[in-house]
């Protein structure tokens, strides 16, 4: 192992948790608003960059990277499209949350429904954080360190042991950052390693295209343009990860829910001191997005050329890494690396418990107790349940080096069994205002099934996003229509309880053009009419 990598690893993963405490230590940890929310102070630049980075971790770096390698650049529709979605909701979702003052996604259904569809969504919010977020990001950190390190021959240990050594070793630092640290400290982490990426967008392509072309980057670009220029289409075709057609159906669907009701998403927008504040920091982060295939999906285009033959294709980012970079940088990545892995596990853990203490804990001790619960309990309560979270994430992680089709893949279908449900129940309590309860909770329940019955039992032809945006019709017109039957007494109207200042950003549909024009020029060049031709 490079002694040169260790220690710039160690020293770049140091200065970033100081930066992080010493700016965090000042803030209160004494009530659960303090502790989830850094007690609604964060400016417009903090909440930019935690969205981005609470969204970007090892499993883009690790997943994205294979995709390009194994097929083309179709999989930037992940995060390129999701600027669409991005946008709606700031102008539509978060108005409507900072409005009513929610404090989870699931509030917003207790004033729109009632308690028990708060509850109930509540328990799928945690099933797929426990079962699906945390394990992906541990197992993703995991994948990334053990090839970069080289950790089995380091050892002398199995890839599979050195998989679960690395799980064990991420989990425990990112609990405990979490535990320690509260939303304040997780935020300013977000701040400082969203800087040290976006310098690595820049030095990886360079030199990875650099030794590609034998200390020439024109003549490693000219490579990329000349030979395998399939890879360079972002407009995927039916037999892609990313069919294009899919971006209007199902894609949409996904990055809508993702970006406007994801607990650990929306909880880093509303954390903040405006709506002004938040609706700057999405187009902040929306930037951000449109600017990563340059370190995501980048790097899986210059693997192509130099690795014609990996067999294990989720090592593609991390052996790029370690053949092309200066020691130094290859502990900065790394270091990066592991702020990304940690910091959207931390998210997912203090969102879980967010959702856990507020929806599930208080209210049972509120009812047991008949009276008002205490802050210390109720924080106590969540710091140990994220320690139970922890244990299990780092248990079950491992065991995804078994999913088939690639690991992003996986992470993708089984993801989309929790969130999009809720994503239907929300969306058709925004739009309508006599949907009643119970058209929730069938509607809910519908979705999980059929989805389950489209991908275990039918062989069905469709790409899953397909699947997904046929189910939600369907799943939507019997709400729609058990809505009609039994309608809601009275009509549901938003009741102010704003806890900041809900005036809006005046120049947020300038800046809302701006990023869809660069959204439409990405695919351009990334297309047979450009680069792909």
């Amino acid at each position: 192992m490079n002694p040169t990598v260790v220690l710039s690893f160690l020293l770049f993963t140091f200065l970033a948790a100081l930066i992080s405490f010493v700016k965090s230590s000042g803030s209160r940890k004494a009530t659960t608003t303090d502790f989830f929310f850094a007690n609604r102070t964060n400016g417009w630049l903090i909440i930019g960059a935690s969205l981005f980075f609470s969204n970007i971790s090892s499993n883009q770096f690790i997943g994205e990277n294979e995709s390009v390698y194994i097929n083309n650049m179709s999989v930037i529709g992940w995060g390129v499209t999701s600027v669409v979605a991005m946008l709606i909701v700031s102008e539509y979702f978060i108005p409507i949350y900072m409005k009513a003052g929610v404090m989870t996604t699931p509030d917003f259904l207790e004033k729109r429904y009632d308690k028990s569809t708060k509850l109930l969504v509540s328990v799928v919010f945690l099933f797929s954080y426990i079962i699906n977020l945390l394990p992906a990001v541990l197992y993703g950190g995991a994948v990334a360190f053990s090839s970069m390190f080289n950790i089995p021959s380091f050892l002398g240990i199995s890839y599979w042991q050195s998989i679960w050594l690395l799980v064990f070793i991420i989990g425990i630092i990112g609990g405990i950052y979490s535990i320690v640290g509260g939303f304040k400290a997780i935020t300013i982490s977000d701040t400082v390693l969203s800087i040290c990426m976006f310098m690595l967008a820049l030095i990886i392509p360079y030199f990875g295209l650099r030794y590609l072309g034998d200390g020439s980057v024109e003549m490693g670009f000219q490579k990329i343009l000349s030979s395998k220029t399939e890879h360079l289409n972002a407009i995927g075709s039916e037999t892609d990860a990313v069919p294009f057609s899919t971006l209007f159906t199902g894609m949409l669907i996904v990055n809508l829910y993702y970006w406007g009701m994801e607990q650990y998403i929306i909880q880093q927008a509303i954390a903040g001191r405006s709506l002004k504040d938040s609706q700057k920091g999405i187009a902040l982060a929306c930037f951000a997005k449109l600017l990563c295939p340059l370190l995501i999906n980048i790097p899986g285009l210059i693997a192509v050329h130099m690795y014609p033959s990996l067999t294990n294709t989720a090592e593609v980012f991390p052996t790029l890494v370690k053949d092309v970079l200066p020691g130094f940088l290859v502990g900065l990545t790394a270091s990066v690396l592991l702020g990304a892995a940690i910091t959207t596990y931390n998210a997912g853990l203090n969102s879980s418990s967010t959702l856990f203490v507020l929806n599930l804990y208080k209210p049972y001790l509120e009812k047991k107790k008949k009276g008002d619960v205490s802050e210390r309990q109720l924080l106590r309560a969540g710091k140990i349940f994220q320690i139970c979270i922890s244990l299990f994430a780092v248990f079950f992680a491992p065991f995804i080096i078994f999913a088939q089709h690639g690991f992003y893949n996986y992470l993708q279908k089984v993801g989309v069994l929790f969130t999009i449900p809720i994503f239907t129940i929300i969306f058709l309590g925004f739009i309508t205002k006599r949907l009643p309860a119970i058209a929730a909770k069938v509607g809910l329940v519908f979705f999980i099934v059929c989805y389950l019955a489209s991908q275990l039992l039918m062989n069905l032809k469709l790409h899953f996003l397909h699947v997904i945006a046929i189910v939600f019709v369907i799943t939507s017109v019997l709400m729609l229509l058990i809505g009609r039957l039994y309608p809601q007494p009275q009509p549901y109207v938003l009741q102010l309880d704003n806890k900041v200042d809900i005036s809006p950003w005046k120049n947020r549909h300038y800046i809302s053009m701006l990023l869809l024009i660069i959204m439409v020029i990405i695919y351009l060049v990334f297309s047979p009419v450009m680069l792909a031709g």
